[in-house]
């Protein structure tokens, strides 16, 4: 695991990647400004937007980033580093790789990608008020533990600095801002909800990878090969001492299954079923109907190896399998109820190319 990539260091702005023992790598956040140039000057050369890249304010914003950010050893602003964390980095990744994916499934069949950009800030910033509820429904006893006065408890409630976010919260929560995207836009939500459907599934994929990095969602023991441990200064490890089950001395934990790569690889098969499924589905919604219903069956299966949640509700089901529950319910009346609800769905041919 590794909760933290590196850190941007601000105090020397033009220092190459710099390594120290026992220590966080760093890079001068000038390297940082000019990556993301040559990633904005990237992305617009494939998009054909080549105004974009002959506007002198573009390219006098980055010209002043870098010379503001260079005087940042003698201006103060800043702290001396930023750091760079693994979890947020992934689904930061995830998200444009979704949103990515998104927009170019919705031209392929003849849809405005424009649209996939105005409801992917809808879907994001309700993914995130539904994973924060279902974290602080789960652990608000921890969250608000100590809590003093109203302004305290508002901070613990929104601060998202030592995460605090659950997975499934978010896709309940970024569904129904799309949802309520579609509903004042007057768009057909189960239609678009088929095109971006694989890359929820997208999503999930780079973020588990991101739980690894940051050490939650662990696993039961596995005596298998391929378990995996988490070392003595690890939140995993942190966790299971608390519970008493490592020893505080210990330098590692026992194997553990590596549950958050067999989730990454589930959203990612699941991505690829979903994409291909699109072409061949009868109805508007099959898709969607198809995700909710393999999500669900898959998720609960991998719930029973993971160790970091408990039963919930005395039901003995951790709360990511209820909530479960309630998807599979969705997605079988989403599926059986599609030729009550509309015609059969012409889909455009499979490209060729």
């Amino acid at each position: 695991m590794r909760q933290t990539l590196f850190r941007i260091w601000m105090e020397r702005p033009w220092a190459l990647w710099t390594s120290f023992p026992d220590q966080t790598p760093r890079v001068g956040v000038c390297w940082v400004v000019l990556f993301l140039a040559a990633v904005f000057v990237i992305v617009h050369l494939i998009r054909g937007q080549k105004a974009a890249l002959m506007d002198r304010t573009n390219w006098l914003s980055w010209g002043a980033a870098l010379i503001l950010l260079s005087g940042q050893p003698v201006l103060g602003i800043f702290p001396e580093t930023l750091p760079v964390f693994g979890y947020g980095t992934m689904v930061l990744i995830g998200f444009v790789s979704a949103l990515w994916f998104s927009c170019v499934r919705a031209k392929s069949v003849g849809f405005d990608p424009d649209i996939i950009l105005d409801a992917a800030f809808w879907v994001l910033g309700l993914g995130i008020v539904g994973g924060r509820l279902a974290f602080l429904i789960q652990y608000g006893h921890f969250v608000f533990a100590n809590a003093q006065g109203p302004f305290d408890l508002l901070f613990r409630a929104v601060n998202l600095s030592e995460g605090g976010l659950v997975q499934i919260g978010g896709l309940v929560g970024g569904t129904l801002g799309f949802l309520l995207f579609c509903y004042r836009r007057n768009l057909n939500f189960l239609e678009f909800a088929d095109i971006m459907t694989p890359a929820i599934f997208i999503g999930i994929g780079f973020g588990r990878i991101g739980c690894l990095l940051n050490g939650c969602c662990y696993g039961d023991p596995c005596n298998l090969p391929w378990g995996i441990q988490f070392p003595a200064d690890s939140v995993t490890f942190g966790e299971l001492a608390s519970r008493g089950f490592v020893d505080p001395d210990a330098a590692m934990t026992y194997l553990m299954h590596p549950t958050q790569i067999y989730s990454s690889i589930n959203g990612f098969v699941l991505a690829l079923v979903t994409g291909v499924y699109y072409w061949y589905r009868k109805h508007t919604g099959d898709v969607f109907a198809l995700g909710a219903i393999l999500y669900a069956i898959t998720r609960t299966q991998l719930e029973f190896l993971r160790a970091d949640e408990l039963g919930q509700l005395g039901t003995g089901l951790t709360i990511s399998q209820i909530y479960s529950i309630g998807i599979l319910a969705f997605g079988v009346i989403v599926l059986l109820t599609g030729p009550m609800r509309s015609k059969p769905q012409q889909t455009p041919a499979v490209p060729t190319t």
